[in-house]
């Protein structure tokens, strides 16, 4: 009996942690893997307006869409927006950092302006955008005396919204960039300057190998951000002109709540799932390799 009370004690303390985690698995699973499984399983269905399955269809969802030409320009359109939004907030959010790094009057007030912009709500920045970028009354073609239709042009559309996605993102990726220069080793750049390296030098064999994990992150972070975005472009040009700014998630909302093709819609949420996943994984695969 002596010896079982200690093992008994034993199998407790090895369950205990479990137990703590039944409450988080709980909400996961109601919020999280419960309705990615039905939204996997909505795809192989036609479904009525309610969005409630009607017909087995099986992967039929899936060959139309690679087939639509819609499709295959929503995915060319969002890789080119999520490049444009990686550029835009990983430049912006590094070079204020940069900048803030550096001792000069009115650091604080500049830093908390530079973070600014992930305490903005995307869709009432993009309420502002939309003033801002009016072919008529804007302040954009004011300041530059120019009279483009920001919003209402092809060749602008996209760049704009994903200018204004990448600057939201920049307050966010400014932040990381901070905390990560903040934590390089002041002697490093000490005895840099000992050996009579330049400012570049400095950048280019402390700064930047010093950043790499962080810089993976953000890039990460960014990409996923960037797939998701919807609110701005709801706001901004509702997928068009055209189809200029339709990006897939986009077009997912349009499809399942505009079309009431909700199996149609969850076949390309599935899609979105796939290529993010995808995405992530070959970059930590290169993050692995690099590290070697």
């Amino acid at each position: 009996m002596a010896s079982q009370a200690p093992r008994k004690e034993r199998n407790d303390r090895a369950v205990e942690p479990y137990i703590y985690l039944v409450p988080a698995f709980i909400v996961f699973s109601l919020f999280t893997f419960w309705p990615f499984i039905r939204t996997i399983y909505r795809s192989m269905f036609l479904t009525d307006n309610r969005g409630i399955e009607a017909v087995f269809v099986g992967l039929k969802n899936y060959t139309d869409l690679f087939t639509s030409s819609s499709f295959q320009n929503s995915l060319l359109v969002t890789a080119q927006y999520v490049a444009m939004v990686l550029v835009f907030g990983v430049t912006f959010g590094f070079l204020t950092a940069l900048l803030c790094n550096t001792k000069f009057p009115g650091l604080r007030f500049f830093s908390t302006v530079y973070a600014m912009p992930m305490a903005v709500a995307s869709s009432g920045i993009a309420l502002v955008f939309n003033i801002m970028l009016n072919q008529n009354i804007g302040v954009l073609n004011q300041l530059l005396g120019t009279d483009i239709a920001w919003l209402a042009d092809p060749k602008w559309a996209l760049l704009s919204v994903a200018f204004l996605t990448g600057w939201l993102n920049s307050g966010i990726n400014f932040l990381y960039f901070s905390a990560g220069l903040a934590n390089i080793d002041q002697s490093l750049y000490e005895s840099a300057s000992v050996d009579g390296a330049g400012s570049w030098n400095k950048f280019t064999h402390i700064t930047l190998p010093s950043l790499k994990p962080i810089l993976f992150f953000v890039i990460v972070v960014n990409i996923i951000n960037a797939f998701q975005s919807f609110g701005q472009i709801r706001i901004l040009t509702k997928g068009g002109p055209g189809e200029s700014t339709n990006v897939i998630v986009y077009d997912i909302y349009r499809n399942a709540f505009e079309n009431f093709r909700f199996g149609l819609g969850s076949a390309e949420s599935v899609i979105l799932f796939a290529i993010i996943a995808l995405l992530t994984l070959v970059m930590f695969k290169f993050q692995t390799k690099g590290e070697k």
